[in-house]
């Protein structure tokens, strides 16, 4: 038995522990129902976590959050092993049996052209799936969970019902639903009616969502950003007010917004690195001394970072390190992938640094090194 079994059995084995005669009052309390807010309490710290290791975190957390979900479901396992229904195994099997089914292309003789024909192939082979269990196919959007969050809920739906077809040919045309579904928004809101609202509302939000799919960036996942980005900079404003004892409710919106305007300005403008990233490093022609000043400003304001090196100093940014070495030579183009940019002009104008195009952004530092930010 290799390593991670073992580990399995040991867990299995303390679950069985707190179960059994004379084991844990409270887990031997505890029933289908009872588990289910601690089951979602656990997944929804996994998110946080898998957060915090998509903004450079350390990942060791996450490795505990995890565990304390895999708890839930050998909590669960247990509990039907009670009853005779299954155990762990049959948990472990069912999803592997799974998995092979529905990948004919790896475990089998199948040939697919690339992601999309496998997302054509898994619907298909889910309707056979349920044919085989139900005697009907059922409907595609079958499987997505009606509790789920309701802006997931709506991505999974497009997703589902895009497998067979039922999709917009391109961005262009999810934009224009947007925009329509928003003007119809703007003469709902004209006429007061509450429940018109609502309705209008929520097809916005279903647009949306859509959007949010077509440009590969889950819904949830932006609004949750978005969710902490908020309260990073409403707490700067609280501690901004606290600093010019100023007391909360006594504050003007203009007082507010310029500590809001300020806490925004300074966040990184680029995501940091993920944490235990490879990074290549490189090193360039260019006078170090003429390029520090330059960088040391820029840098952190991009969401890098300056790094000490044996002789000098080093640029560190998502997967890539420069540092220059002196001397003279054909000025280096560096192209750096990142999903924002809008703001650095003022950014790079500001560190001394010439902008040379704004969409995409492009700019010279001191030494003549380009760099290019683009998706």
């Amino acid at each position: 038995m290799g390593r991670t079994g073992e580990a399995t059995e040991r867990l299995e084995e303390i679950m069985r522990n707190l179960r059994a005669e004379g084991g844990c009052p409270w887990d031997r309390e505890q029933d289908i129902r009872t588990l289910r807010p601690y089951l979602v309490e656990e997944t929804y710290e996994v998110l946080e976590e898998m957060d915090r290791v998509a903004e450079g975190g350390p990942w060791r957390p996450l490795c505990e959050e995890l565990g304390d979900l895999l708890f839930q479901i050998v909590f669960h396992a247990q509990l039907a092993g009670e009853l005779g229904e299954f155990d762990l195994a049959e948990v472990a099997n069912a999803i592997s049996d799974k998995i092979v089914s529905r990948h004919p292309h790896v475990f089998g003789e199948t040939r697919v052209s690339g992601a999309e024909q496998v997302l054509h192939n898994w619907a298909r082979l889910k309707a056979e799936e349920r044919r085989r269990k139900h005697g009907r196919e059922g409907s595609v959007l079958d499987g997505v969970p009606s509790a789920a969050p309701a802006l997931l809920r709506a991505e999974r739906l497009t997703e589902k019902a895009s497998r067979i077809g039922f999709d917009w040919p391109d961005l262009s045309g999810v934009r224009e639903k947007l925009a329509e579904e928003l003007a119809e928004l703007d003469r709902a809101i004209a006429s007061g009616e509450r429940r018109a609202m609502e309705h209008e509302l929520g097809d916005v939000l279903f647009s949306l969502a859509n959007l949010a799919r077509f440009l590969r960036t889950p819904a949830e996942d932006a609004l949750r950003e978005a969710n902490a980005r908020f309260t990073r900079r409403f707490h700067a404003v609280e501690a901004g007010l606290r600093a010019r004892d100023v007391a909360f409710g006594t504050a003007s919106l203009a007082e507010m917004d310029a500590l809001w305007q300020e806490a925004k300005r300074q966040e990184p403008l680029l995501p940091p690195p993920a944490a235990g990233s490879a990074v290549v490093r490189l090193e360039l022609a260019g006078d170090p001394a003429r390029a520090e000043p330059f960088w040391t400003r820029l840098a952190p304001r991009l969401g890098w970072r300056i790094a000490p090196r044996a002789d000098g100093w080093e640029v560190v940014t998502p997967g890539l390190a420069f540092a220059y070495i002196g001397g003279s030579g054909a000025a280096a183009t560096l192209v750096l992938e990142t999903p924002r940019g809008a703001r650095l002009a003022g950014e790079v104008r500001a560190a001394g640094g010439t902008l040379l195009s704004e969409v995409p952004v492009v700019f010279a530092d001191p030494v003549g090194t380009h760099i290019r930010l683009g998706s």
